[in-house]
């Protein structure tokens, strides 16, 4: 993909309206050891849409494929500096960290191809799932954020051990198809476990449903099901199908930027902003009013 062509499908008139700053800093793991569920495409658009609703945000890239780098238009070849230096050299994470064009609020710490190897480097060192809560804690206290995401890979390896630690919130992305609640089980007892040994303060605080599709019976009776599970919180928003979701990574950049109006673009907003008003403890439930010139 040439930049000229990027430049002839891209947006960048994405507007969000002002989000509330939350209580204090949320440090956000985004996790879900099934793939294809919508996990990075989820953390990017909400990451962004925070972002550009005024709200500082870091995303931290724990996937080696490093999608979510690609999708914040971040560079992420082979040597530079980002996750795995985190993690394995202790590296400070404002040495690494580099601004996303999607929003100046919006700062990322990159995955390489090198976090591939940091499963088995991170076996026999000391407090191996403490290394990213220290990094996120030395980072805090000289750059004030108000929101921390964490995009884990589809796994529950010592990355995303290390996420779970670090985090004191868990949102779970759950696609309305069949098996949709398979592996949330295994998900919430590796939860029950860190919370009795390692991280007292993680609760699972979101399930955002993804993949709606509102020409099937299919996905209202998954949705029924995952708001059964979880009633207090899935929120109201629904993340559709949509297919400029799909393409935007392939043109550096979040389906917020990409097409701002398409349905893709507007339920991320909307989910950032249920998100929000939660952090903010405003009632989630209001309705969001569109601004003007949006499609209902």
């Amino acid at each position: 993909m040439q930049v000229g062509e990027q430049v002839a499908v891209v947006s960048r008139e994405t507007t969000v309206e002002e989000l509330p700053g939350p209580v204090a800093t949320r440090v956000i793991v985004i996790a879900n050891q099934k793939g294809g569920v919508g996990k990075t495409t989820t953390a990017v658009n909400i990451a962004a849409a925070l972002a550009l609703g005024g709200l500082s945000v870091l995303l931290v890239d724990l996937d080696p494929q490093g999608n979510a780098s690609t999708a914040l238009g971040v560079e992420h070849r082979t040597g530079v500096r980002g996750t795995y230096e985190v993690l394995l050299q202790q590296l400070p994470i404002a040495e690494v960290v580099q601004p996303s064009p999607e929003s100046e609020n919006l700062r990322v710490v990159p995955a390489t191809i090198d976090l591939a190897g940091a499963e088995i480097e991170l076996v026999p060192l000391v407090a191996r799932e403490q290394r990213l809560k220290k990094a996120i804690r030395k980072y805090l206290a000289d750059h004030p954020t108000d929101y921390v995401i964490f995009d884990c890979p589809p796994s529950l390896g010592l990355l995303t051990l290390n996420a779970l630690v670090a985090a004191s919130e868990i949102l779970i992305p759950i696609q309305c198809e069949y098996y949709a609640l398979e592996g949330v089980t295994q998900l919430m007892r590796t939860i029950s476990l860190v919370r009795e040994e390692l991280n007292r303060d993680l609760e699972l605080s979101t399930v955002l449903l993804t993949m709606y599709d509102a020409r099937t019976k299919l996905s209202s009776q998954v949705g029924e099901e995952v708001r059964a599970h979880f009633p207090d919180q899935t929120l109201v928003t629904l993340i559709p199908r949509s297919v400029r979701l799909s393409e935007a990574p392939s043109y550096g950049c979040t389906a917020l930027t990409y097409d701002p109006m398409s349905v893709g673009s507007r339920a991320y907003v909307k989910a950032a902003v249920e998100i929000a008003r939660r952090g903010a403890q405003i009632d989630p439930n209001d309705e969001y009013l569109p601004r003007r010139g949006e499609s209902e």
